[in-house]
């Protein structure tokens, strides 16, 4: 198969779409979708996410240090999209959305209940880079709906029906996997 050489554009897709959640000092909360995240270190546990330094939650995480992402599902998608378009500063997203906001346990943040996971998180270190700022954070603890577990405590995403984004689309996780981590070297059950 040949190839087109692409201008100069990062081009790493699918991403996982999160709903970030973070509160100003004066205890007013805001959302708003990021698709630039990852997991950055297990030990300890961290993640990243880049944001616009124009964004009103950018000014709210840098203000207090602290935030939440949200893994939404399949039915959150108008939200998603709604809370990536519309800005915080002339509107109140969380209400206009109706989330359930939970109190978070280790931050002063709410999360979205209706997310099957949320990832509290405090500011370890912001990165100016560019367009955006890389926001590098410690995660504190996880909210995980109750039916993605087993009763190994292994968590079943697939369960979730979490979304991703490519290329300015959304898409539904697989329900089935391709493989699990080294079965290309694991030898075969006799």
């Amino acid at each position: 198969m040949n190839k087109v050489e692409f201008k100069g554009s990062v081009v790493l897709n699918p991403v996982p779409v999160v709903l970030i959640t973070s509160k100003n000092k004066e205890g007013q909360e805001n959302v708003f979708t990021v698709a630039w995240t990852g997991t950055i270190s297990t030990k300890p546990p961290m993640l990243s996410i880049s944001v616009r330094p124009e964004r009103l939650s950018y000014e709210y995480i840098k203000e207090t240090g602290v935030f939440v992402v949200n893994l939404p599902n399949v039915e959150m998608v108008k939200a998603v999209d709604y809370c990536g378009v519309k800005s915080g500063r002339q509107n109140n997203k969380l209400k206009e959305m109706n989330f359930t906001m939970k109190k978070c346990s280790k931050i002063d943040v709410s999360y979205i209940n209706e997310c099957p996971v949320s990832i509290e998180c405090k500011v370890r270190q912001i990165i100016p880079l560019g367009s955006h700022d890389l926001i590098l954070a410690d995660v504190m603890c996880s909210h995980i709906n109750e039916d993605l577990m087993d009763s190994k405590g292994k968590i079943h995403f697939e369960n979730g029906d979490l979304i991703s984004y490519c290329h300015g689309e959304y898409y539904p996780m697989a329900k089935k996997s391709l493989g699990s981590f080294g079965y290309s070297i694991r030898k075969k059950r006799k």
